[in-house]
């Protein structure tokens, strides 16, 4: 158990920090203090109280990131309740089954979303409040929770007769054995299932963050990552506020072009991002910069091609706003050739690992001491790895991990439960991989998604895919097994044919041209049969993860 109580680390930073910016909404400009935070969360515990909102009570929130998502979080947290956040992305239905699911008593909500959600299929539910607002939106009959939240203003008044300053700061004994968050899976493989987070699963996290000084006093952090899913939530958030950090709020992930002006403007100390972020740039930004002509061969001469990447390198650091440590890419796999890519120019970045179930960091290296292809260090004193392989260092097993950060079990699933979770504490991630002496993970794919070839060989489908996503017209893959063959199943990338002017007629030429080229790059166990062209984008988790079963 971790010596750290969240709930205090929260309560001494809003004291310590009083003058400092805490949140800032990129939009609107309007920016809150520690101590606007603290007021703030004091009037949510006053509203909770006098609606009967009991420890122990769920509380579901969904909506984008904002001033208000994160009041909400943090209010419900330190009252003692269970906050539910759930991905703005789910659809109504999806939504709707957590918000019942999870049994959850009151709900804050975004107006765009509660427009398509049932109130009256909402079990638990006995009143909706708009995040947008701060206005009731709905309560079941008996309920005078309109009234409560006219007489706020007074409340706080009698309460704190003298104004609500720093000594004002003052929440329960909360012990981190005690279940927090409840943070629903986003379904990859067919059902979401809530994850339950307890106050030491989040103070691993937290305490991580201090010690290695990824967010500091005064410091500040660009926020663009659902705060709804583990990743963001920790350290676009959690980190930040435990410290004095100052954070801004984009609402949702933004295009390049948006993302890099707002870096320009706020100048990030540490940048959280998923792949995609990184790859994005280096497609847009990058590939048509080293693939013009006297550029291309400018980087074939020795010395020349070094002075080239160290532009480029500048370039991108500027995009980021030129001032942050590192740029810290977790979520989802790397594309290799980007990696490779950004680690040759000295881009200074680190690749992370971690899952909902580890609340959700279980490994992280700085950037200095990265390891190309790596997921980082395991978290020492916190985390702990084995790989269930005769040769964990060179022959794939499955991950299993156990620690601080390792989840309460899957609320109301105790069959899942017990599926990843052995009694000794070890948690089963369903990733293989290797692990170095030196405790460095290797992620190499899925063990759900690894197929065996008719020798007997591992196949990772995720490591074929990542080569074949970097051809051209190739916007996204699946590679799966028909009947002892691989097929891969190719959605090409439209845009990029059309301004080529490639015909829907060339295509299945072209990815044939494709299909030869990539099995030039892979094992002969690992060559493509045939490539199947998808008319429609992949179906997508609400974290723009592939439902993979769909497909099979």
């Amino acid at each position: 158990m971790m010596k750290e109580n969240t709930i205090k680390i929260f309560e001494q930073s809003f004291i310590n920090n009083w003058e400092l910016p805490a949140l800032s909404d990129y939009n609107t400009k309007k920016t809150q203090t520690y101590g606007d935070f603290a007021r703030n969360t004091a009037r949510l515990h006053l509203l909770f109280k006098k609606i009967g909102i009991m420890p122990g009570d769920r509380i579901a929130l969904i909506g984008k990131n904002t001033p208000s998502w994160v009041n909400v979080f943090i209010a419900t947290i330190t009252y003692g309740a269970v906050i539910v956040p759930i991905l703005q992305e789910f659809n109504p239905h999806d939504a709707q089954h957590i918000i019942n699911h999870s049994e959850s008593k009151m709900l804050f909500v975004s107006n765009s979303i509660w427009e398509n959600l049932d109130f009256d299929g909402m079990k638990n539910i006995e009143s909706v409040i708009s995040l947008d607002s701060h206005e009731l939106l709905a309560q079941k009959d008996g309920k005078e929770v309109d009234k409560a939240l006219a007489e706020i203003d007074a409340g706080m008044q009698r309460a704190y007769p003298g104004g609500f300053g720093p000594g004002d700061v003052r929440y329960p004994e909360v012990p981190n054995d005690r279940l927090m968050v409840i943070n629903y899976t986003s379904g990859t493989t067919g059902y979401s299932k809530g994850v339950m987070i307890s106050g030491n699963n989040l103070s691993g996290n937290i305490v991580y963050g201090i010690n290695s000084q990824l967010h500091r006093r005064g410091t500040r952090c660009v926020s663009f990552l659902p705060l709804a899913h583990a990743y963001g939530c920790a350290f676009d958030m959690l980190a930040p506020l435990a410290v004095g950090a100052h954070i801004t709020l984009l609402g949702r992930i933004p295009s390049p072009k948006i993302l890099v002006k707002a870096m320009n403007e706020v100048k990030p100390n540490l940048v959280i991002c998923v792949p995609l972020v990184l790859e994005k740039i280096y497609s847009k930004m990058i590939v048509p910069m080293i693939s013009k002509g006297m550029l291309r061969w400018a980087l074939a001469v020795p010395g020349l091609d070094k002075k080239i990447y160290e532009q480029i390198r500048k370039k991108l650091v500027e995009a980021f706003g030129g001032e942050f440590e590192e740029v810290i890419v977790g979520g989802a796999p790397f594309n290799a050739e980007v990696e490779e890519f950004l680690y040759k120019i000295k881009f200074p970045f680190t690749v992370g690992y971690g899952m909902t179930e580890c609340a959700p960091l279980v490994s992280h290296t700085p950037w200095r001491e990265f390891v190309l292809h790596s997921a980082g260090r395991v978290l020492p004193g916190i985390m702990e790895c084995k790989i269930l392989s005769d040769d964990p260092e060179n022959v794939p097993g499955e991950i299993c991990v156990r620690g601080e950060n390792v989840m309460m079990g899957y609320f109301h699933n105790t069959e899942a439960t017990d599926k990843v979770l052995a009694d000794d504490g070890w948690l089963h991630t369903g990733d293989m991989g290797t692990l170095s002496a030196d405790g460095t993970v290797f992620i190499r794919g899925r063990l759900k998604t690894m197929l065996l070839s008719a020798n007997g060989q591992n196949i990772y489908p995720e490591e074929i895919e990542a080569k074949l996503n970097n051809m051209l017209y190739v916007n996204e893959s699946l590679v799966v097994d028909r009947g002892g063959k691989l097929v891969a199943l190719v959605y090409p990338d439209y845009d990029a044919m059309d301004q080529a002017g490639v015909t829907r007629d060339q295509l299945p030429a072209h990815m044939e041209t494709v299909r030869a080229e990539l099995n030039k790059l892979v094992a002969p166990y690992e060559r493509i049969a045939k490539v199947e062209i998808m008319a429609n984008e992949f179906e997508k988790t609400p974290k723009r993860s592939i439902k993979r079963f769909m497909y099979k």
